[in-house]
């Protein structure tokens, strides 16, 4: 598979490594995501690039200069006895403008807690003759070395890439799909590219599923703990709340309860979640993020919410072989799964988009109580920039809708919202699998049409 998407974070990591002067970059996210590869196309033929392991310090140092010593003859024949002595060893010899990339950085500071004390020393007697670049897959342990106030090297970074997922409209012509198909696929892919490429070895969705995440034997099938074990001290208990909001419970009291926890005790690994883009918090239109008391929470990532609603529950009977019935299973819920998905790509597409004339801030969900005892909920609400306007969308991931009804529905619910009388302006919007059965002048956004803005 081509390289895909990343023109921005190349844009910018070229033009800070040909400034003058030596630059600090720092790049960091989740595994997968394609860290390593954007860093190697980014390089130039005469800089180094070192991929950090598990192994002690002195070995560490060893490759390093083994791998220097392919540019620099004999760099490797010196025994450095601490990291110090090496990098002005290389600052001496590189040439004036060359790149140090030290990938999985966080294993050298496993192995030396003093390595970025070492390079802030470096760093701040600003002599050095090359740019560094750090780079890691534990986005905790990057935050804590690199862009924690704390840290020896806070606020020494000319440049800091976080990586995220693909948009899902580069899938149709990666996997070579339509973009309805790309909709059920990225429900389970997510924007990872890894992901992709591993997909498009196997001629269907289904075959896939079953080799690379169904099978006790494939490559995926015990992803998420090899993500957890990145970023997480305790394991147990951020694969049980991710179980546990994965199959169902949203709100922290469910959660709690669930868990047989006291609700207070999980505030604080639940928002370690959340900031490992593990985990969203999705709070109701309108209300404040800060002081919600509605706040309920979501897997994030696609491959992770497929695993704890699909494979972790079923791990005994896929040991067993029982892989078919397990697929059954996939089967009769996957529907229900794909629309969860659906109404986030919704969401996203409109968030700063056009839509009726209007151009409009991010969109959320609204749900709750109107009236005495009626609950509503509204999958898609968007407010315009100059706020006078809001729209107000409907999601469906089913075969044969009618449009009129659909609109007349949600025109009803519409007007019951309690904050309905501050707009001027109503624009109801249907996101919609297919076209619908009936004609309509209302808005229809269909999976392509989505996948076009996003």
């Amino acid at each position: 598979m081509e390289f895909l998407d990343r023109e921005e974070e190349s844009k910018r990591l070229k033009a800070e490594l040909s400034r003058k002067g030596a630059s600090f970059v720092v790049v960091y996210g989740r595994r997968r995501l394609g860290k390593s590869t954007l860093l190697k196309r980014v390089l130039k033929e005469n800089d180094i690039y070192f991929m950090a392991d598990r192994s002690e310090e002195s070995a560490q140092r060893r490759f390093l200069a083994m791998a220097i010593a392919v540019r620099y003859e004999g760099f490797d024949s010196v025994a450095y006895p601490d990291w110090e002595s090496l990098f002005r060893a290389f600052n001496y010899r590189c040439a004036k403008g060359s790149t140090l990339c030290l990938d999985e950085f966080p294993y050298l500071v496993k192995s030396c807690e003093m390595l970025p004390s070492t390079l802030q020393k470096l760093l701040d007697e600003k002599s050095l003759n090359f740019n560094l670049v750090i780079c890691g897959s534990s986005q905790q342990m990057m935050f804590d070395v690199a862009l924690d106030e704390k840290s020896p090297l806070y606020g020494r970074a000319h440049e800091i890439l976080r990586l995220k997922p693909i948009p899902v409209s580069y899938l149709p012509s990666a996997l070579k799909i339509t973009a309805k198909e790309a909709v059920s696929e990225y429900a389970v892919w997510g924007g990872v590219p890894r992901y992709w490429e591993l997909r498009e070895r196997y001629r269907n969705f289904k075959s896939a599923l079953r080799e690379l995440a169904l099978s006790p034997m494939g490559v995926l099938h015990d992803e998420p703990v090899h993500i957890l074990r990145d970023d997480m001290r305790d394991l147990v208990q951020a694969s049980t709340l991710l179980g546990i909001i994965g199959n169902g419970a949203n709100r922290i009291s469910e959660i709690a309860a669930r868990a047989e926890k006291n609700a207070a005790t999980l505030s604080a690994p639940l928002k370690r979640l959340v900031t490992m883009q593990l985990v969203d918090r999705e709070i109701p239109f309108g209300e404040n993020p800060k002081n919600s008391k509605h706040g309920i929470y979501h897997l994030s990532d696609p491959f992770i919410n497929f695993y704890y609603r699909f494979i972790s529950p079923y791990r005994s009977l896929l040991e067993l072989g029982r892989i078919d019935y397990v697929e059954e299973i996939v089967q009769q819920h996957f529907p229900e799964f794909e629309g969860f998905c659906w109404e986030r790509l919704c969401r996203q597409a409109v968030s700063g988009q056009v839509v009726g004339g209007e151009m409009f801030n991010v969109a959320s969900r609204w749900w709750g109580n109107v009236g005495k005892s009626e609950r509503i909920e509204i999958d898609v609400v968007a407010e315009s920039m100059d706020k006078k306007t809001l729209l107000v969308g409907e999601c469906k991931w089913t075969n044969g809708e009618n449009a009129g009804r659909l609109l007349a529905h949600l025109n009803e619910q519409v007007q019951k919202l309690p904050f309905v009388h501050k707009y001027k302006k109503i624009v109801p919007v249907l996101f919609l699998k297919e076209r619908p059965r009936d004609k309509t002048d209302g808005i229809v956004f269909l999976p392509e049409d989505v996948l076009k803005i996003i």
